[in-house]
C-alpha cells in the first residue's frame, strides 16, 4: 500500500512540474517595469533572512563538445572550462529566494523572486555591443519549460559589473578632460571657406551681442534677432538665467569654428555643449556679464555633464544592485551544484574571471563569505546519504525525496510525510500561503525555492532544531554545517572539491557517490594528448597500435575529446616520453621502416600532433572557440607536431636524448624483423 502511494505521489509531482507559466505557485516575476519596487522589498527580506537560495538559467553551457566536463579534466582544466562557459554565455534569469524562520508560526517564510535579466548596453563602455553565445540544446530546454524569451529580451533588467562601472567612470573622466582640452584648442583656418564662414559668424554673433546690450529692457529687439533665418540655425533661448543662442543645423567642423571665433573675439560670450532632454547634445553661445561669470558658467556646464553621465552609469548598474545587497548583508548563500552559477555571477556582476581557480575562489569568498552547496551536502554527509538512499542528487530528485509535503502541498500528501518535516510558507508582496500548486521546474525563481527547501530539510535531518533557533544566530556558523560550508565541486565527476576559505582542494578528494567504486584513478602526468589523426580512426585502433609497440598493458585508458582528438593514459610515466620520442623519430625518418611501423596508422596524413597534458590545459585556457579540437589547437597557434616532455631530473644531457632516439630506432628494427 505504501509503495502504491509513493508511486502515485511521484506521478502527481511529475505532472505538477510541467505546469505552465500561469501556474498558481506564488512567485514574484521581476522585469524593468517593477524592478525598483521589487528591489526595495527584497532588501528588507534579505536583511531579515536566515539564508538566501539562488539559481541561474543560462543560454548555454559548453561552446564546443570538447569543452564539456570530462572524466579526464584536472581541477585547473575544469575551472578553465567553467570560465569559458561563464564568459561566452548569458544569464537570462536569476532566482533569489530569502528564507526567514518565523518562531510564532514554526515555519520558514520564503520570498521567491524570479528576475529576468538581459545584457542590454545602457552606457557606452566600448565601441562594440554585448555579444553572447546560445546553445541550441539549452534554448530548446528553456522553451520546453515555457521560458518567455520575449519578456527577457524586451523587459529584462540590464546590468553593469563592478569592473564595467569602473571602466565607464574612467571613460567619463577621459571624455571630460577631452572636452576641456577641445574647448581650449583653436581650429586652424586652412581654406577660404573656413575664413569666410568664421568672418560671417563673427559678424552675426557681434550683431546679436550688441543687440542685447542696446536692449537693456529685454524687449522685442532681442526676440527679433535672427528671426528671419530661414533654416532657424539661430534660436534665442535662456540658459541658466542667461540669454543664449541655440545653434542648429551646423556640421561638427562648423561648430568647432564657431567655438574658436567665440573664444578669440568675444570675452563676454561662452560656447558650450549641453545635453538635451532626449540625450542629444546641443551647442549654445551664452552671454555672460563678466569673465568670472563666463568661467562659472563653464564650470556649471561641465559639472552638469558629469552629474548626468554618472546618473546614467548608476542607473545602468541594474540587477547588480541585488548582488551588492547580497554581498553587503553577508548572508548564507545556498545553491545546488553552484560552481558554474558563481562563475557567472563573478563574470557578469563583479569583474573578469581570474586565470587560476585559487584566485577565483578567493574573490568569491570576499564577496560571499558563507556559501553552502546542497549537492556537496547530500553527497558527503552520511545521514543525508542514508536518507536519500539510491535517489539521484539532482535538484528535482532531492526536492522530491526530502520535501514531498512542500513539493505537493495538499492534505493527502501530508499523510505521507514525516512529522519532523520543516514547514515552509511562501509570501509574495502581502500574500502568504502554505498551499499551492508546484511551480515550473527550471524557472530560476522556483529552482531557488526548491534549493532552499532542500537545505532547510537537510538541516532538520542533521539535527538542527529550528524551534530552538535564535534569530540572532548565524546559521552558517552552526557546528553541524561547518565542515560542509564554503566547499564547491570543481568537478563532481571526479569528486574534486575546493575550499573557498583557503583556495585549496580538500585533502581527501571526495568522489561523487554516483560513480562506480571500481573506477580507475587518473594520473594526469601519464596522459598524452593526441590530435589531428585521420578522422575515421577509431579509439580501439589507436589503443591497439600503441599497445603493439609498448606492450599490452601500456595503455590503461583512452578518452575521446571529439573526432579529431583523444587523451591517452599510459600505465607508466616513462612511457609518455618514450611514445613522444618514437613519434618524432618516425616522422623524421620517413623511410620504409617507418611505413611498416604500427604507429604509422595514427600518423597517416602527416597532421598528427602529440604533447603532454599541460598542452591540453594551455589550449583550454584560450578564449578562442572552435568546434573541433584540432581547429582550436591551430587557432591557438600550435604549429609543431610533437612536444617532448621535460624530464624532472636536474641533469638532462644530450646523451639521454640520443639514448631515446636509439631506443626508438631499435624498436622499429625489432618490429620489422619480427614481422
Amino acid at each position: 500500500m505504501r509503495m502504491r502511494k509513493h508511486q502515485w505521489l511521484r506521478t502527481a509531482l511529475s505532472r505538477a512540474y510541467y505546469c505552465t507559466f500561469s501556474s498558481s505557485f506564488p512567485l514574484k516575476h521581476v522585469t524593468q517595469s517593477n524592478f525598483e519596487s521589487a528591489v526595495a522589498d527584497l532588501k528588507t527580506h534579505l536583511k531579515a533572512a536566515d539564508f538566501v537560495a539562488i539559481d541561474l538559467e543560462m543560454t548555454g553551457v559548453t561552446s564546443a563538445p570538447w569543452r564539456e566536463s570530462l572524466e579526464f579534466d584536472r581541477f585547473d582544466v575544469k575551472y578553465l572550462k567553467v570560465k569559458d562557459s561563464a564568459e561566452k554565455f548569458a544569464v537570462v534569469q536569476l532566482g533569489v529566494c530569502p528564507f526567514r524562520w518565523d518562531p510564532l508560526r514554526l515555519s520558514f517564510i520564503a520570498h521567491p523572486h524570479n528576475f529576468f535579466i538581459f545584457p542590454r548596453q545602457e552606457v557606452p563602455i566600448d565601441s562594440s555591443s554585448y555579444e553572447f553565445l546560445c546553445q541550441t540544446t539549452s534554448i530548446d530546454f528553456l522553451a520546453k519549460y515555457h521560458f518567455d524569451f520575449n519578456v527577457c529580451i524586451r523587459q529584462g533588467v540590464p546590468y553593469l559589473s563592478r569592473g564595467q562601472e569602473d571602466e565607464a567612470l574612467r571613460l567619463l573622466n577621459l571624455r571630460y578632460e577631452n572636452e576641456l582640452s577641445e574647448q581650449a584648442r583653436d581650429v586652424p583656418l586652412v581654406s577660404i571657406t573656413d575664413i569666410l564662414f568664421s568672418e560671417r559668424m563673427k559678424n552675426r554673433l557681434r550683431e546679436w551681442r550688441d543687440g542685447l546690450l542696446r536692449d537693456t529692457s529685454g524687449g522685442s529687439q532681442l526676440e527679433g534677432l535672427f528671426s528671419n533665418d530661414s533654416n532657424q540655425q539661430f534660436q534665442n533661448i535662456f540658459y541658466k538665467m542667461r540669454p543664449a543662442l541655440s545653434l542648429n543645423g551646423f556640421t561638427s567642423h562648423q561648430l568647432r569654428l564657431i567655438q574658436s571665433v567665440t573664444r578669440k573675439h568675444f570675452k563676454d560670450l561662452a560656447s558650450v555643449r549641453v545635453e538635451g532632454e532626449s540625450s542629444c547634445s546641443q551647442q549654445l553661445v551664452v552671454y555672460t556679464d563678466s569673465e568670472s561669470d563666463r568661467d562659472l558658467l563653464k564650470k556649471e556646464v561641465m559639472n552638469d555633464y558629469r552629474r548626468q553621465a554618472e546618473m546614467k552609469i548608476k542607473a545602468a548598474i541594474g540587477f547588480r544592485h541585488v548582488i551588492d545587497v547580497l554581498s553587503s548583508e553577508k548572508k548564507l548563500i545556498v545553491g545546488h551544484n553552484c560552481f558554474l552559477d558563481l562563475a557567472h555571477i563573478h563574470s557578469k556582476f563583479l569583474g573578469p574571471l581570474p586565470l587560476e581557480a585559487e584566485e577565483f575562489v578567493s574573490s568569491v569568498n570576499k564577496c560571499f563569505p558563507y556559501i553552502i552547496d546542497t549537492k556537496i551536502l547530500l553527497n558527503t554527509n552520511n545521514i543525508l546519504k542514508q536518507r536519500m538512499k539510491k535517489s539521484k542528487t539532482s535538484l528535482s530528485s532531492a526536492f522530491l525525496s526530502l520535501c514531498p509535503q512542500i513539493a505537493f502541498a495538499s492534505k493527502e500528501s501530508c499523510n505521507l510525510t514525516f512529522s519532523s518535516s520543516v514547514k515552509v510558507e511562501v509570501q509574495v508582496d502581502d500574500t502568504r500561503s502554505s498551499s499551492w500548486i508546484s511551480g515550473v521546474k527550471h524557472e530560476a525563481g522556483y529552482d531557488a525555492f526548491m534549493t532552499g527547501c532542500v537545505f532547510a530539510q537537510a538541516c532538520n535531518l542533521l539535527g538542527i532544531d529550528f524551534k530552538l533557533y535564535s534569530p540572532s544566530e548565524n546559521l552558517a556558523c552552526n557546528e553541524r554545517l561547518q565542515k560542509h560550508a564554503n566547499l564547491l565541486y570543481l568537478s563532481w565527476i571526479n569528486g574534486d572539491i575546493i575550499d573557498l576559505s583557503t583556495g585549496h582542494r580538500t585533502a581527501e578528494s571526495l568522489r561523487c557517490r554516483d560513480l562506480k567504486k571500481s573506477q580507475t584513478g587518473i594520473l594526469f602526468e601519464n596522459i598524452v594528448l593526441l590530435w589531428g589523426f585521420p578522422s575515421k580512426l577509431k579509439t580501439a585502433v589507436i589503443k591497439d597500435r600503441i599497445s603493439k609497440v609498448f606492450g599490452p598493458t601500456s595503455v590503461t585508458s583512452i578518452f575521446r575529446l571529439d573526432e579529431t582528438a583523444v587523451l591517452v593514459q599510459f600505465s607508466k610515466l616513462k612511457l609518455v616520453a618514450d611514445f613522444l620520442v618514437v613519434k618524432e623519430t618516425l616522422e623524421r625518418s620517413n623511410d620504409a621502416f617507418s611505413v611498416l611501423h604500427p604507429l604509422s596508422t595514427i600518423l597517416e596524413g602527416g597532421n598528427t600532433c602529440a604533447a603532454s597534458y599541460e598542452t591540453y590545459k594551455d589550449i583550454c585556457s584560450s578564449s578562442v572557440s572552435k568546434l573541433l579540437f584540432a581547429d582550436q589547437a591551430e587557432a591557438v597557434g600550435i604549429r609543431w607536431k610533437t612536444k617532448l616532455v621535460e624530464r624532472k631530473e636536474e641533469l638532462e644531457t644530450e646523451e639521454q636524448d640520443n639514448f631515446h632516439e636509439e631506443n626508438a630506432a631499435n624498436t622499429i628494427s625489432v618490429y620489422v624483423e619480427q614481422n
